[in-house]
């Protein structure tokens, strides 16, 4: 992604807008969308049925948030570590082996009888895995769509992201309660293998990125070259760094269920807490992409970060569970800025380092998403969640208009 003159991030490709029948008419974007929409929701299952059970046996909301975060921190570890393999190696086939990997693991999950500390480990690899997946994934689409097809391809798949979630979340809660645990596990391990059979049969062979870069010293290398291209390229950096302000505004999912116990609920308001902020994500991911110009996203992603994370200290006013659903999809739509970062972003990274870069990036939000839950769940512990909500949307501001600044700084100084 070149920069202009001031530094400013351009937006590659055509300005005209891209069409969804565009998009679907491509079978390997069809096939890639079909196996993440499988998969999500599935693991949105899985997390509302672990997370609500370690509450219900420990009634510690500390405990809780551990629970969600074991889900979600491992993408850095396996962004760091396991990346790369998207480059070095066809990124179909580590689609592939990824998908069965973890379909086996959540089997060994929907065994009786496991205490809950075992559940969290196997919970925490199956999403560690998932990240080579993820970086391959997103490594793909630019080989895949061109020009405003991207932009659009970004937005089908954040959407489709967010609505599975929003399936996953709001059905997770009552069937749990009807079903248990258990069925819900093996349901999730049927939905990888049914993605991985869609990417076999779909998705086209490609060769590796990289040629020739195999074993433990290119590895490292790789890490270190990709570390340093994210640090420094201000193209990468910045959307980088707006993608990691989800940590801020992602924090009302580590203290979903004792939100849920003030506000008089149970599983099922614990599903619909997790599914609004989802479902505020769906509606503003397909309105800034059908109603927002290309040139002008990138205007409109430090105004809108600033937002998602602003509203949320409404949640100092103590709102009933009508307005905090509200208030959590409102967050959810203006987190639409995070469609333009992440196309800024893949598309600034050589392609040879996509998949690296893309794993670093999204490894990084990912530990910030996991800390601020785990912090905020141990603050739940002494104070209402609706404060420790309020308060993680005020923080988020501060840090947005530290990265705003920071862009402006650097303009002023190119």
């Amino acid at each position: 992604m070149p920069t202009d003159p001031e530094g400013e991030i351009v937006t590659a490709g055509s300005a005209e807008r891209a069409t969804f029948g565009q998009v679907f008419a491509l079978s390997e974007f069809r096939a890639l969308w079909a196996a993440q929409m499988l998969s999500v929701a599935g693991d949105q299952l899985a997390r509302v049925a672990l997370t609500w059970l370690v509450y219900e046996r420990t009634h510690s909301a500390l405990l809780a948030a551990v629970t969600f975060v074991a889900s979600i921190v491992p993408t850095f570890v396996g962004g760091i570590v396991l990346s790369g393999l998207g480059d070095r190696l066809p990124r179909r086939r580590v689609m592939i082996a990824c998908d069965l990997i973890r379909a086996a693991l959540v089997a060994v999950m929907a065994l009786p009888g496991l205490p809950v500390m075992v559940l969290v480990v196997l919970l925490f690899l199956v999403t560690m895995v998932g990240a080579p997946f993820t970086s391959a994934r997103a490594a793909v689409y630019p080989d895949i769509l061109a020009g405003d097809r991207y932009v659009l391809g970004s937005a089908i798949t954040l959407t489709t992201f967010q609505f599975a979630q929003v399936i996953g979340f709001a059905l997770g809660g009552t069937i749990v309660g009807v079903f248990g645990v258990r069925t819900s596990l093996i349901a999730d391990a049927v939905t990888f293998l049914g993605s991985a059979a869609i990417v076999r049969a779909w998705v086209r062979a490609r060769p590796p990125a990289q040629v020739a870069s195999h074993g433990r010293r290119a590895a490292i290398s790789g890490l270190r070259s990709g570390a340093r291209l994210v640090a420094t390229h201000p193209a990468l950096r910045t959307p980088m760094l707006l993608g990691w302000l989800a940590a801020f505004y992602d924090a009302p999912e580590g203290v979903a269920a004792p939100l849920a116990r003030t506000l008089g609920g149970g599983s099922a308001t614990v599903g619909l807490l997790l599914a609004s902020g989802a479902l505020g994500s769906v509606l503003g991911a397909l309105t800034f992409s059908r109603l927002v110009d290309p040139r002008a996203r990138q205007r409109w992603m430090i105004p809108l970060a600033v937002l998602t994370s602003g509203v949320l200290a409404a949640f100092y006013l103590r709102p009933e569970l009508p307005f905090a659903l509200l208030i959590l999809t409102t967050s959810g739509v203006f987190s639409c800025f995070q469609l333009a970062a992440n196309a800024a972003f893949v598309r600034a990274a050589p392609p040879a380092e996509r998949s690296q870069a893309f794993g670093l990036a999204q490894g990084g939000m990912n530990l910030g998403q996991g800390t601020l839950m785990v912090l905020a769940g141990a603050a739940a512990e002494r104070l209402a969640p609706a404060v420790v909500i309020a308060s993680s949307g005020v923080l988020g501001v501060i840090a947005a208009a530290a990265v705003a600044f920071s862009w402006s700084r650097g303009r002023l100084l190119a």
